[in-house]
């Protein structure tokens, strides 16, 4: 009988950037491609209201501040913190049992919430997206139609303070043509997969089988 192969844990990838640059649909895409259950995106906390289309524990935890604020008080959040107003936290409890079962996740957050989860969890590998210019962000923006003008030349202003912090980041992709950055980020995530330590794990029956001495 072949002894169970062990569990090793999963990784944890931080991906940051500005508001259009096109993280959310990457980290959709490359979810699509392995939809195995190896990986998976963190369903982040917010106080914000929910955009057509939107479900409650799908996109977010959607809840009120006095609730997102008890959380804060007793310590639940990996990271959170306050953006346009709203709040928005990461489940230190959900991350941590995920990463366990040798599931990898994802973190679509902000550059500060980057930097409290890798003083929390400093085996995080962390990504920063940036779109090919000023002029492509704006667009994509205005594309929504979700947002006022006021609302998009805020978030315009935002994102180029948001990417003064690219380099503090393990990597840095630039998404100007969709498919490309997305073989970019597989490959980051493929090659985070295959370390040493984490395939001794994984595959430590099929090694013991491989290096038994028959004689």
């Amino acid at each position: 009988m072949t002894a169970p192969t062990a569990t090793a844990p999963g990784n944890l990838f931080i991906v940051a950037a500005p508001s259009g640059a096109g993280k959310s649909s990457l980290i959709r895409a490359l979810l699509e491609r392995h939809n195995d259950g190896s990986m998976q995106v963190s369903v982040s906390c917010t106080t914000r209201a929910p955009r057509p289309g939107e479900q409650d524990g799908v996109h977010y935890h959607f809840l009120s501040v006095e609730r997102f604020q008890a959380k804060i008080d007793n310590h639940e959040f990996y990271e959170w913190a306050k953006v346009f107003d709203n709040y928005y936290g990461t489940s230190r409890t959900v991350i941590e049992e995920t990463l366990q079962q040798g599931i990898d996740v994802f973190l679509d957050i902000d550059w500060q919430g980057a930097r409290q989860v890798r003083d929390a969890y400093p085996a995080a590998q962390s990504i920063f997206i940036v779109p090919p210019s000023l002029a492509e962000l704006e667009q994509r923006l205005r594309t929504r139609g979700q947002d006022s003008d006021a609302v998009i030349q805020q978030r315009m202003a935002k994102a180029q303070a948001e990417m003064s912090h690219y380099h503090e980041f393990d990597y840095l992709l630039v998404n100007d043509e969709f498919s490309a950055t997305l073989a970019n980020f597989e490959h980051i995530v493929m090659a985070r997969r295959h370390r040493m330590p984490l395939q001794q794990a994984r595959h430590a029956a099929k090694l013991k089988d491989l290096l038994a001495n028959d004689g």
